[in-house]
């Protein structure tokens, strides 16, 4: 297939930038609060922080603590009730609902518990949809999704449906499908969580590849201590407020 120049390639979108030390992501005085039956629930309550482009970051803390939260918000799937959050120094919530949902397609790639793949259509559609609802043309797409789910040694499953895959090769299509668009930011929402351990381990250590080799941002939710600790930094989670932000 003949390469497309209109957009970069996926060799150049994955190369090492090492010397780009600039912030992908800050976050300033992020409150949420939720007005329920039961009363006012501030779920999360003026967490600040920033994150360097390449950073390897886990988030933490029990069952309520706003680890969901900030990731909903980050990936701009709600608002705050106050605070500000910019991605490449671009203030998301004041643009517009359309040109939000645009950042988030272009900028943002998630990555969840459960896959979220479409089972009735192919690996390879699956990877290359986001790009294509991002305007890449048909035949970028399928050159990108190929050259990707190379790159994660899963592309003898291209031609399959996800749901004759195993959990591992499903999620290393997840990971390839929220790569196609090259976001600024990537998004793990318990991304080993319906994994056993050694599939989870290796999920884990292409991630982290993916982080130190090639630059990925990655914000990560998780409940194991031992993959957190294994971040670049653990920002830990209590009652809505930062408890600590620990350097590993």
């Amino acid at each position: 297939m003949k390469k497309n120049t209109q957009n970069l390639t996926v060799e150049k979108n994955m190369e090492d930038e090492s010397n780009d030390n600039s912030i992908a992501l800050r976050v300033e005085n992020l409150t949420k609060i939720y007005n329920t039956s039961a009363g006012r629930v501030v779920a999360l309550d003026n967490a600040s922080f920033s994150i360097k482009k390449g950073e390897f970051v886990s988030i933490v803390g029990p069952s309520g603590s706003g680890k969901s939260t900030i990731l909903n918000l980050v990936g701009a799937l709600d608002r705050p009730s106050s605070g500000k959050i910019f991605i490449d120094e671009v203030d998301i919530f004041s643009l517009t609902d359309s040109e939000i949902a645009t950042m988030r397609n272009r900028s943002i790639g998630f990555i969840f518990q459960s896959f979220n793949l479409i089972n009735r259509t192919t690996v390879h559609k699956n990877v290359k949809l986001p790009g294509i609802i991002a305007g890449m043309s048909n035949d970028v797409a399928d050159y990108r999704a190929m050259k990707i789910l190379e790159a994660l040694d899963i592309a003898g499953k291209a031609k399959q449906k996800p749901v004759n895959l195993s959990g591992g090769q499903q999620q290393r299509v997840a990971i390839a499908r929220s790569l196609i668009n090259n976001p600024t930011i990537l998004l793990a929402d318990e991304p080993t969580g319906n994994l056993d351990t050694k599939t989870g381990d290796d999920v884990f250590a292409m991630m982290k590849n993916l982080s130190h080799k090639f630059k990925r941002t990655i914000v990560m939710v998780t409940h194991n201590p031992e993959l957190a600790e294994s971040t670049d930094r653990s920002i830990y989670l209590r009652d809505g407020r930062i408890e600590k932000d620990v350097v590993n």
